[in-house]
Protein backbone atom coordinates (compact mmCIF):
# COMPACT_ATOMS: atom_id res chain seq x y z
CA UNK A 1 0.00 0.00 0.00
CA UNK A 2 2.73 2.69 0.79
CA UNK A 3 5.02 1.52 -2.50
CA UNK A 4 1.26 2.27 -4.30
CA UNK A 5 1.35 6.15 -2.53
CA UNK A 6 4.81 6.42 -3.44
CA UNK A 7 3.55 5.67 -7.23
CA UNK A 8 0.73 7.80 -7.18
CA UNK A 9 3.78 10.44 -6.14
CA UNK A 10 5.78 9.91 -8.24
CA UNK A 11 3.69 9.68 -11.47
CA UNK A 12 1.74 13.18 -10.37
CA UNK A 13 5.48 15.06 -9.99
CA UNK A 14 6.06 13.18 -13.29
CA UNK A 15 2.68 14.61 -15.02
CA UNK A 16 3.10 17.90 -13.23
CA UNK A 17 6.80 18.17 -14.94
CA UNK A 18 5.16 16.96 -18.38
CA UNK A 19 2.86 19.67 -18.30
CA UNK A 20 5.06 22.30 -17.58
CA UNK A 21 7.94 20.86 -19.93
CA UNK A 22 5.39 21.64 -22.60
CA UNK A 23 3.90 25.09 -21.48
CA UNK A 24 7.15 26.12 -21.57
CA UNK A 25 7.97 24.44 -25.17
CA UNK A 26 4.81 26.07 -26.23
CA UNK A 27 5.70 29.66 -25.69
CA UNK A 28 9.09 28.88 -26.62
CA UNK A 29 6.88 28.22 -30.61
CA UNK A 30 5.00 31.48 -29.42
CA UNK A 31 7.95 33.52 -29.77
CA UNK A 32 9.68 31.63 -32.88
CA UNK A 33 6.41 32.75 -33.98
CA UNK A 34 6.73 36.14 -33.71
CA UNK A 35 7.56 38.24 -36.99
CA UNK A 36 11.41 39.19 -37.03
CA UNK A 37 10.75 41.15 -40.15
CA UNK A 38 8.07 42.72 -42.48
CA UNK A 39 7.61 42.81 -46.18
CA UNK A 40 5.62 46.09 -47.48
CA UNK A 41 5.24 46.40 -51.17
CA UNK A 42 4.65 50.86 -51.74
CA UNK A 43 3.49 51.63 -55.42
CA UNK A 44 3.58 55.23 -56.42
CA UNK A 45 1.72 56.80 -58.82
CA UNK A 46 4.62 58.69 -59.75
CA UNK A 47 7.64 58.95 -58.11
CA UNK A 48 8.62 62.62 -59.39
CA UNK A 49 5.45 64.55 -58.09
CA UNK A 50 7.42 66.55 -55.54
CA UNK A 51 4.24 65.67 -52.57
CA UNK A 52 4.48 61.61 -53.53
CA UNK A 53 8.75 61.79 -52.91
CA UNK A 54 8.06 63.60 -49.81
CA UNK A 55 5.86 61.44 -48.20
CA UNK A 56 8.06 58.14 -49.78
CA UNK A 57 11.01 59.83 -47.83
CA UNK A 58 9.10 60.20 -44.32
CA UNK A 59 7.81 56.45 -45.06
CA UNK A 60 11.41 55.44 -45.39
CA UNK A 61 12.06 57.43 -42.05
CA UNK A 62 9.28 55.60 -40.96
CA UNK A 63 10.83 52.26 -41.43
CA UNK A 64 14.40 52.54 -40.01
CA UNK A 65 12.58 54.02 -36.61
CA UNK A 66 10.20 50.67 -36.77
CA UNK A 67 13.13 48.70 -36.95
CA UNK A 68 14.72 50.00 -34.19
CA UNK A 69 12.46 50.06 -31.39
CA UNK A 70 10.64 47.17 -32.09
CA UNK A 71 13.84 45.05 -34.00
CA UNK A 72 11.79 43.86 -36.60
CA UNK A 73 13.26 43.91 -39.65
CA UNK A 74 11.30 46.08 -42.53
CA UNK A 75 11.81 44.95 -46.15
CA UNK A 76 10.16 48.03 -48.28
CA UNK A 77 10.20 47.49 -52.00
CA UNK A 78 9.08 50.97 -53.25
CA UNK A 79 7.93 51.30 -56.91
CA UNK A 80 7.27 54.06 -59.28
CA UNK A 81 4.13 53.87 -61.66
CA UNK A 82 5.17 56.34 -63.80
CA UNK A 83 1.59 57.30 -64.50
CA UNK A 84 0.80 53.87 -65.88
CA UNK A 85 -2.18 51.84 -64.24
CA UNK A 86 -0.97 48.75 -66.28
CA UNK A 87 2.36 48.85 -64.80
CA UNK A 88 0.78 49.80 -61.62
CA UNK A 89 -1.50 46.37 -61.76
CA UNK A 90 2.29 44.55 -62.52
CA UNK A 91 3.95 45.61 -59.48
CA UNK A 92 0.96 44.51 -57.50
CA UNK A 93 1.29 41.00 -59.21
CA UNK A 94 5.07 41.06 -58.14
CA UNK A 95 4.36 42.13 -54.35
CA UNK A 96 1.95 39.44 -54.24
CA UNK A 97 4.12 36.70 -55.57
CA UNK A 98 7.05 37.59 -53.23
CA UNK A 99 5.42 37.23 -50.27
CA UNK A 100 4.35 40.92 -49.21
CA UNK A 101 2.38 41.39 -45.87
CA UNK A 102 0.63 44.54 -46.75
CA UNK A 103 0.50 46.65 -50.00
CA UNK A 104 0.64 50.57 -49.59
CA UNK A 105 -0.82 52.09 -52.91
CA UNK A 106 -1.02 55.43 -54.15
CA UNK A 107 -3.21 54.73 -57.13
CA UNK A 108 -3.05 56.01 -60.74
CA UNK A 109 -6.26 55.62 -61.65
CA UNK A 110 -8.58 56.11 -58.40
CA UNK A 111 -11.57 54.45 -60.89
CA UNK A 112 -9.76 51.81 -62.06
CA UNK A 113 -8.30 50.15 -58.33
CA UNK A 114 -10.89 46.96 -58.77
CA UNK A 115 -8.18 44.94 -60.32
CA UNK A 116 -5.45 45.70 -57.56
CA UNK A 117 -8.05 45.10 -54.95
CA UNK A 118 -9.64 41.73 -56.17
CA UNK A 119 -5.67 40.59 -56.43
CA UNK A 120 -5.36 41.36 -52.66
CA UNK A 121 -8.45 39.99 -51.53
CA UNK A 122 -7.59 36.70 -53.65
CA UNK A 123 -4.07 36.63 -51.51
CA UNK A 124 -6.16 38.10 -48.35
CA UNK A 125 -3.25 40.83 -48.21
CA UNK A 126 -4.50 44.13 -46.66
CA UNK A 127 -4.24 47.18 -48.77
CA UNK A 128 -3.36 50.94 -47.36
CA UNK A 129 -4.24 52.85 -50.56
CA UNK A 130 -3.31 57.07 -50.02
CA UNK A 131 -3.46 60.44 -51.73
CA UNK A 132 -6.00 59.30 -54.44
CA UNK A 133 -9.07 57.78 -53.00
CA UNK A 134 -10.40 54.90 -54.65
CA UNK A 135 -14.52 54.87 -55.49
CA UNK A 136 -16.77 54.52 -52.75
CA UNK A 137 -18.00 51.22 -53.56
CA UNK A 138 -14.71 49.30 -54.24
CA UNK A 139 -13.55 50.88 -50.73
CA UNK A 140 -16.95 49.01 -49.31
CA UNK A 141 -15.56 45.90 -50.26
CA UNK A 142 -13.31 44.34 -47.81
CA UNK A 143 -12.88 45.48 -44.45
CA UNK A 144 -8.50 44.99 -44.79
CA UNK A 145 -8.72 48.22 -47.30
CA UNK A 146 -7.89 51.69 -45.87
CA UNK A 147 -7.04 55.25 -47.03
CA UNK A 148 -4.96 58.45 -46.13
CA UNK A 149 -5.23 61.32 -47.12
CA UNK A 150 -5.06 65.15 -46.25
CA UNK A 151 -8.75 66.28 -47.07
CA UNK A 152 -9.10 68.04 -50.02
CA UNK A 153 -11.94 70.56 -48.64
CA UNK A 154 -10.17 71.51 -46.06
CA UNK A 155 -6.97 71.79 -47.98
CA UNK A 156 -8.96 74.34 -50.51
CA UNK A 157 -10.47 76.36 -46.99
CA UNK A 158 -7.46 76.63 -45.39
CA UNK A 159 -5.92 77.96 -49.26
CA UNK A 160 -8.89 80.85 -49.90
CA UNK A 161 -8.46 81.46 -46.24
CA UNK A 162 -4.73 82.88 -46.37
CA UNK A 163 -6.52 84.81 -49.72
CA UNK A 164 -9.28 86.33 -47.60
CA UNK A 165 -7.11 87.39 -44.62
CA UNK A 166 -4.79 89.58 -47.07
CA UNK A 167 -7.49 91.18 -48.81
CA UNK A 168 -9.13 91.84 -45.69
CA UNK A 169 -5.15 93.56 -44.39
CA UNK A 170 -4.77 95.56 -47.72
CA UNK A 171 -7.27 95.18 -50.91
CA UNK A 172 -5.00 96.90 -52.56
CA UNK A 173 -2.23 93.77 -52.83
CA UNK A 174 -4.83 91.98 -54.94
CA UNK A 175 -6.49 94.47 -56.43
CA UNK A 176 -3.49 95.88 -58.04
CA UNK A 177 -5.19 98.20 -60.97
CA UNK A 178 -7.33 99.42 -58.51
CA UNK A 179 -10.67 98.87 -60.34
CA UNK A 180 -13.12 97.17 -57.19
CA UNK A 181 -12.44 93.51 -59.13
CA UNK A 182 -9.79 90.62 -58.32
CA UNK A 183 -9.07 89.26 -61.25
CA UNK A 184 -7.80 85.74 -61.12
CA UNK A 185 -6.28 82.82 -62.87
CA UNK A 186 -6.76 78.85 -62.32
CA UNK A 187 -4.17 76.05 -62.78
CA UNK A 188 -5.68 72.73 -61.30
CA UNK A 189 -4.33 69.47 -61.15
CA UNK A 190 -5.78 65.92 -63.24
CA UNK A 191 -9.73 66.45 -64.79
CA UNK A 192 -9.77 63.00 -63.13
CA UNK A 193 -8.57 63.28 -59.73
CA UNK A 194 -11.02 64.22 -56.98
CA UNK A 195 -8.70 66.63 -54.83
CA UNK A 196 -8.69 69.15 -57.77
CA UNK A 197 -12.37 68.98 -57.78
CA UNK A 198 -12.84 69.66 -55.05
CA UNK A 199 -9.95 72.08 -54.27
CA UNK A 200 -10.73 73.77 -57.45
CA UNK A 201 -14.40 74.57 -56.33
CA UNK A 202 -13.84 75.27 -52.52
CA UNK A 203 -10.70 77.61 -52.53
CA UNK A 204 -13.44 79.88 -55.40
CA UNK A 205 -16.65 79.01 -53.07
CA UNK A 206 -13.89 80.65 -49.86
CA UNK A 207 -13.32 83.65 -51.69
CA UNK A 208 -16.63 83.97 -52.81
CA UNK A 209 -17.76 83.57 -48.85
CA UNK A 210 -14.91 86.07 -47.33
CA UNK A 211 -16.17 88.59 -49.54
CA UNK A 212 -13.23 89.02 -52.18
CA UNK A 213 -15.10 90.24 -55.17
CA UNK A 214 -13.32 87.66 -57.63
CA UNK A 215 -13.82 87.68 -61.50
CA UNK A 216 -12.06 84.63 -63.22
CA UNK A 217 -10.01 85.54 -66.43
CA UNK A 218 -9.35 82.00 -67.51
CA UNK A 219 -8.23 78.07 -65.96
CA UNK A 220 -6.43 75.04 -67.09
CA UNK A 221 -5.47 71.59 -66.42
CA UNK A 222 -1.42 71.36 -65.60
CA UNK A 223 -1.59 68.04 -64.34
CA UNK A 224 0.00 68.93 -61.07
CA UNK A 225 3.36 69.65 -62.98
CA UNK A 226 5.21 72.10 -62.80
CA UNK A 227 6.23 72.84 -66.26
CA UNK A 228 2.68 72.34 -67.77
CA UNK A 229 2.11 75.06 -65.42
CA UNK A 230 4.73 77.29 -66.72
CA UNK A 231 3.79 76.74 -70.25
CA UNK A 232 0.23 77.60 -69.30
CA UNK A 233 0.56 81.28 -67.08
CA UNK A 234 3.01 82.22 -70.01
CA UNK A 235 0.47 82.16 -72.56
CA UNK A 236 -1.79 84.16 -70.22
CA UNK A 237 0.72 86.58 -69.61
CA UNK A 238 0.90 87.48 -73.04
CA UNK A 239 -2.96 87.15 -73.86
CA UNK A 240 -4.26 89.00 -70.98
CA UNK A 241 -1.16 91.82 -70.44
CA UNK A 242 -1.92 93.39 -67.04
CA UNK A 243 -4.88 91.88 -66.20
CA UNK A 244 -4.04 89.13 -63.90
CA UNK A 245 -3.89 89.71 -59.87
CA UNK A 246 -4.12 86.56 -58.28
CA UNK A 247 -3.22 82.98 -59.46
CA UNK A 248 -4.69 79.94 -57.63
CA UNK A 249 -3.48 76.81 -57.81
CA UNK A 250 -4.50 73.23 -57.12
CA UNK A 251 -0.82 72.44 -55.81
CA UNK A 252 2.49 73.57 -54.81
CA UNK A 253 4.35 72.55 -58.04
CA UNK A 254 1.83 74.35 -60.12
CA UNK A 255 2.25 77.25 -58.24
CA UNK A 256 6.24 77.19 -58.68
CA UNK A 257 5.27 76.71 -62.40
CA UNK A 258 3.58 79.62 -62.62
CA UNK A 259 5.99 82.20 -60.67
CA UNK A 260 8.92 80.42 -62.98
CA UNK A 261 6.35 81.82 -65.72
CA UNK A 262 6.59 85.62 -64.46
CA UNK A 263 10.15 85.22 -63.27
CA UNK A 264 11.04 85.33 -67.16
CA UNK A 265 8.65 88.07 -67.99
CA UNK A 266 10.03 90.14 -65.39
CA UNK A 267 6.32 90.69 -64.04
CA UNK A 268 5.79 90.56 -60.13
CA UNK A 269 3.58 91.43 -57.45
CA UNK A 270 0.77 88.90 -58.50
CA UNK A 271 -0.96 86.97 -55.54
CA UNK A 272 -0.06 83.32 -56.13
CA UNK A 273 -1.15 80.24 -53.77
CA UNK A 274 -0.59 76.80 -53.78
CA UNK A 275 -1.20 73.69 -51.39
CA UNK A 276 0.46 70.95 -49.98
CA UNK A 277 3.29 72.54 -48.54
CA UNK A 278 6.14 70.47 -50.23
CA UNK A 279 9.61 71.72 -49.43
CA UNK A 280 10.27 73.82 -52.29
CA UNK A 281 6.76 75.61 -51.88
CA UNK A 282 7.76 76.12 -48.18
CA UNK A 283 11.05 77.61 -49.88
CA UNK A 284 9.12 80.07 -52.09
CA UNK A 285 7.28 81.04 -49.04
CA UNK A 286 9.86 82.13 -46.81
CA UNK A 287 12.08 84.11 -49.91
CA UNK A 288 8.69 86.04 -50.80
CA UNK A 289 7.67 84.16 -53.85
CA UNK A 290 4.73 82.44 -53.03
CA UNK A 291 2.23 83.88 -50.82
CA UNK A 292 0.92 81.13 -49.12
CA UNK A 293 0.70 77.53 -48.94
CA UNK A 294 -1.27 75.11 -47.07
CA UNK A 295 0.93 71.83 -45.42
CA UNK A 296 -0.19 68.62 -44.41
CA UNK A 297 1.84 67.05 -41.14
CA UNK A 298 3.73 64.79 -43.70
CA UNK A 299 5.49 63.01 -40.54
CA UNK A 300 1.73 62.13 -39.54
CA UNK A 301 0.64 61.67 -43.08
CA UNK A 302 3.75 59.06 -43.65
CA UNK A 303 3.44 58.11 -40.10
CA UNK A 304 -0.21 56.70 -40.33
CA UNK A 305 0.41 55.06 -43.79
CA UNK A 306 3.33 52.86 -42.15
CA UNK A 307 1.69 52.61 -38.45
CA UNK A 308 -1.81 50.62 -40.58
CA UNK A 309 0.80 48.99 -42.78
CA UNK A 310 2.89 47.27 -40.09
CA UNK A 311 -0.07 46.78 -37.56
CA UNK A 312 -1.75 44.91 -40.71
CA UNK A 313 1.53 42.82 -41.55
CA UNK A 314 1.99 41.74 -37.77
CA UNK A 315 -1.56 41.30 -37.16
CA UNK A 316 -1.31 43.65 -33.94
CA UNK A 317 -3.87 46.11 -33.32
CA UNK A 318 -3.54 49.35 -35.29
CA UNK A 319 -2.29 52.20 -32.54
CA UNK A 320 -4.87 54.24 -30.83
CA UNK A 321 -3.36 57.53 -32.13
CA UNK A 322 -4.39 56.62 -36.00
CA UNK A 323 -7.65 57.55 -35.64
CA UNK A 324 -9.96 55.86 -37.84
CA UNK A 325 -13.42 57.55 -39.23
CA UNK A 326 -15.37 54.28 -40.25
CA UNK A 327 -12.41 52.45 -39.48
CA UNK A 328 -10.51 52.53 -42.62
CA UNK A 329 -10.04 56.72 -43.14
CA UNK A 330 -7.30 58.59 -41.97
CA UNK A 331 -7.65 62.39 -42.27
CA UNK A 332 -4.38 63.91 -41.78
CA UNK A 333 -4.52 67.45 -40.31
CA UNK A 334 -3.45 70.49 -42.12
CA UNK A 335 -2.32 74.27 -41.34
CA UNK A 336 -1.62 77.48 -43.36
CA UNK A 337 1.60 78.65 -44.21
CA UNK A 338 2.58 82.30 -44.75
CA UNK A 339 5.33 84.39 -43.59
CA UNK A 340 3.36 85.33 -40.61
CA UNK A 341 1.98 81.80 -40.39
CA UNK A 342 4.66 78.35 -40.28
Amino acid sequence: MRNMKKCCILLSSLLWLCMALWLTGCGSMEKKDEKKSIRIGVSLYRGDDTFINNIRGELEKCAKEYEQENGVKVNMDIQDAKGSQNTQNKQVERFLSLGCDVLCINPVDRTAASVMINKAMAAQIPVVFFNRQPVEEDMDRWDQLYYVEAEAKESAVLQGSIVVERYRENPGSLDLNGDGVVSYVLLEGESSHQDALIRTEWSVQTLRDGGVPIEKITGGIANWERSQASALMEQWLEKYPGQIELVLCNNDDMALGAIDAMDRTGISGICTVGIDGTTPGIEAVENGKLVGTVSCDKKKYAGAIFGIAASRATGQEIPPEIELEEGKYYRCPQQIVTKNQK
